[in-house]
């Protein structure tokens, strides 16, 4: 309901050129087929030991007081999944499942009648500008079906490759996490040239589209009225007012759990609701209309 105007299907793409440290859905950096373990489902108290032997690599092993232990070492790179196709409870799952341009059509076809006139479908991810050349053929079917097509993408591809796709988007949000340089490198991986100067392009272009940045706001990484007053700056050199500031949550600190990896943001990193209506007024005192969280205009 919030990623873009009406009621919408959203498909989520894997692959992510940025590795956020604040990730929601870490489960989709990986450009492949893998497993999570969600050990709070696991029966493994009752006696459940379905997968003992199952594995080919021996990764799950049991402990004296026969809690599963998992070699993520090995289970990252697994392409078996005989663990998952056996266990009774779900708690191996296989994250990924391959559809081809048609069977992926054909179910946004079967949702058409429940957008209502102003719905559509929301690519995300991950990003969707990593698996580009499938996602192209996706939109050229869409824009044949005219249904209406929005993406929620990081900006971080190959100029020719962001443009390309941007001629098939009716309404996009692009991420700016940070504007220092060594700051956006330092929170994703990557720094933020590459974006920026494709948000840029995108607006000399001449594209039709609607286009609404978006900010994960994250208490000392780009909360600060500085990061602020040069995104400002930016949007207005390029002619852009419309703003999303996300409030930090911990929604996907349990896929961390079930990927095997630490999540650095366990206790901090929350933003005061002063502290978003006080970003908020920034924006709105220099002519950007700022939405916070899901009280938007689409």
């Amino acid at each position: 309901m919030h990623d873009g105007p009406g009621c919408r299907t959203n498909v989520f793409f894997v692959g992510c050129p940025l590795q956020c440290k604040w990730c929601a859905n870490p489960e989709s950096w990986i450009n492949k087929k893998h497993i999570m373990f969600a050990d709070k489902v696991c029966k493994w108290e009752k006696g459940c030991r379905a997968c003992r032997n199952v594995c080919p690599h021996g990764s799950i092993k049991f402990a004296d007081n026969g809690e599963p232990m998992i070699n993520w070492n090995v289970c990252r790179e697994c392409e078996t999944f005989d663990c998952v196709n056996i266990c009774p409870n779900n708690a191996l799952k296989q994250c990924v499942k391959e559809y081809t341009v048609d069977e992926l059509v054909a179910i946004l076809r079967r949702d058409f009648n429940n957008w209502g006139s102003e719905g559509g479908v929301t690519f995300s991810g991950g990003d969707p500008l990593i698996q580009h050349e499938f996602f192209v053929e996706v939109l050229k079917k869409c824009h044949e079906r005219h249904i209406h097509k929005a993406i929620e993408t990081s900006g971080y591809a190959k100029q020719d490759v962001f443009l390309k796709i941007m001629k098939y988007i009716d309404f996009a949000f692009v991420d700016v996490k940070n504007m220092d340089k060594e700051k956006h490198k330092q929170g994703t991986g990557v720094d933020n040239e590459l974006i920026l100067s494709n948000i840029e392009a995108l607006k000399k272009s001449g594209w039709q589209g609607r286009l609404v940045l978006r900010q994960p706001t994250i208490a000392g990484y780009n909360d600060s009225d500085e990061n602020a007053y040069k995104l400002i700056e930016f949007m207005t050199k390029n002619s852009l007012y419309e703003i999303n500031l996300l409030k930090f949550h911990r929604l996907g600190s349990t896929k961390w759990d079930q990927l095997g990896k630490d999540y650095e943001y366990n206790k901090h990193g929350d933003v005061s609701e002063e502290k978003m209506e006080h970003l908020q007024k920034l924006y709105l005192d220099n002519d950007i209309v700022c939405y916070i969280g899901d009280n938007t205009a689409f």
